[in-house]
């Protein structure tokens, strides 16, 4: 199956990423559509032969779509591996080097359109498919064992902390009530019973709740949230003075990460208020380059809605 995916915020994303030749880290390479116009870029500033793009991803499939992609053109100036972002620290030293430091990191979050288009991987609500929402197949929880195994307490703070779903209760009832009977092993399955906790003639409520309670699980798989507070404490580690830091989020959750984290980098630490300091405690380690989030234009929207809730934020490394 072909890997398609369109990258969101292409132009904005790599013209806020690129000030000068070095190491640039794509986190999240995907099908290889952002760190294909950040090679091209490069090369288009005469920095290429004085740079190197280290793409990583956890998904196999994606690996290969972007190796395919890029290698026979950039192959000198490229490294593709496998991983999380959270790893990536370890990866740049790896391949460059224990003093490496990165001229840009870019992270662009959530599941990307072959993922959900891919019906085998559970994704989607839409498709049919074992219960899996894997991104990596290096990861052992799966959503079938989330849905079953999760206690009824636990499934009811996910579904509230990481879908911030207002139905969760109702529908984890249903959920426990359903599993007793038998275990719940398709995406089909676990919708139904979604869709059960709303009226019949709801359907704009229901596929939002949807979207909500399979994005929670998701999340819970393949500890989301958990590896993007570690990417962003290891871009800071790992970038250069001078270096970007570029994150695309797609939902409240991770954005909500990104612009504390961004921001608290951004601002001395003078402590509580009232201390009778002369220093701060910590000072700034970055500066914002983006104050308010960039957001996709209406025509971006228009040829891809998948584009619609993604925020673009970039911070600079002092």
């Amino acid at each position: 199956m072909e890997y398609v995916h369109i990258p969101v915020l292409l132009n904005e994303a790599i013209d806020g990423l690129v000030t000068k030749a070095g190491i640039y880290i794509d986190g999240t390479i995907g099908g290889g559509g952002h760190c294909e116009k950040l090679l091209q870029t490069l090369q288009a500033k005469n920095w290429l032969e004085r740079s190197l793009v280290i793409g990583i991803d956890q998904d196999e499939v994606a690996l290969k779509a972007a190796a395919a992609r890029l290698m026979p053109r950039y192959g000198e100036y490229c490294r593709i591996v496998e991983g999380n972002f959270a790893e990536m620290k370890t990866l740049l030293h790896r391949i460059a080097g224990e003093d490496a430091k990165a001229q840009g990191i870019l992270l662009d979050l959530g599941v990307s359109s072959a993922q959900l288009d891919e019906a085998s991987r559970g994704f989607s609500f839409q498709k049919s498919a074992p219960l899996d929402m894997r991104m990596s197949k290096r990861t052992k929880l799966t959503a079938k064992e989330v849905v079953n195994r999760y206690d009824e307490q636990a499934l009811l703070k996910l579904l509230r902390d990481y879908g911030e779903e207002r139905r969760a209760r109702e529908i984890v009832k249903r959920i426990v009530q359903a599993r007793k009977l038998k275990p719940i092993e398709t995406t089909d399955e676990l919708a139904e019973l979604v869709r059960k906790s709303y009226l019949p003639h709801q359907t704009r409520e229901q596929i939002k709740s949807l979207a909500r309670v399979f994005q929670a699980i998701r999340i819970e798989v393949n500890e989301e949230l958990e590896a993007l507070k570690a990417a962003l404490q290891q871009a800071e580690d790992i970038l250069a003075s001078g270096g970007r830091l570029v994150v695309i989020a797609y939902h409240s959750l991770e954005d909500r990460i990104v612009k504390v984290f961004m921001h608290e980098k951004s601002q001395d630490d003078w402590g509580e208020k009232g201390l009778p300091l002369t220093a701060p405690l910590r000072k700034a380690t970055m500066r914002l380059i983006t104050k308010k989030p960039i957001v996709p234009s209406e025509s971006e929207i228009e040829q891809n809605t998948r584009a619609r809730s993604a925020k673009l934020r970039i911070a600079e490394k002092l």
